[in-house]
């Protein structure tokens, strides 16, 4: 068997397993198991128990990066372009339950190489949101120029939005990828919208007490 697709299946295993036991509590033996092959093989191939969660990682960090980029059709309006983001990221997500487990909670639960690893995928989706929120602005007829700040923390804000509904969504069967992703459009755009016709929420506006 070529190397590459034993090195594959030796990945997907120990993605499972990570993903589902826990870095800790997940064993080479059950990795190795369930790949079919011998755990001398695996460390033959991977090094250690902490470069093989490495390169689970990376992985699927990669794979999380390329399905929401490749699902947004440049060719659409601003909306419908976030819009096909946000429904290729959230399907990822529920179509890779244990990879998701590995990146959300696993890789940042356990200190540095791994958090900083999960912590430039998100860097890298955080600059595509950015690049969305401002050709939005740019294409809204009237809108008023979004500050670089005002478009930072929004991005910062739907991904950490998105990162969260993903948890919740994968925890129930009767959300789908759909209503997950319509659920943070609804709440994103309408706020983008008030921001770019130059409506602010503001404290002011409070009753005092």
């Amino acid at each position: 068997m070529p190397r590459a697709v034993r090195e594959r299946q030796m990945l997907d295993a120990a993605v499972v397993t990570f993903g589902r036991r826990g870095y800790r509590a997940a064993s080479m033996d059950e990795i190795a198991e369930l790949a079919g092959v011998s755990k001398p093989l695996v460390y033959l191939y991977l090094n250690s128990k902490e470069d093989l969660f490495t390169a689970c990682i990376r992985r699927e960090a990669q794979a999380l990066v390329t399905a929401v980029r490749s699902g947004v059709d440049p060719d659409l309006t601003a909306d419908g372009q976030l819009w096909s983001g946000l429904r290729a990221f959230f399907t990822h997500t529920a179509e890779h339950p244990d990879a998701w487990s590995v990146l959300h909670h696993q890789a940042r639960t356990h200190g540095e190489p791994f958090a900083r690893e999960v912590s430039q995928m998100r860097e890298e989706i955080v600059a595509f949101v950015t690049a969305l929120i401002h050709e939005a602005a740019q294409e809204a007829h009237g809108a008023t120029e979004l500050a670089e700040r005002d478009v930072a923390g929004l991005a910062q804000a739907l991904v950490g939005a998105a990162e969260s509904l993903a948890g919740w969504a994968n925890a129930s069967d009767s959300v789908t990828a759909k209503e997950a992703a319509a659920t943070l459009m609804n709440f994103a755009w309408a706020g983008l919208g008030n921001l770019m016709r130059g409506e602010r929420w503001s404290p002011r506006h409070q009753p005092a007490h």
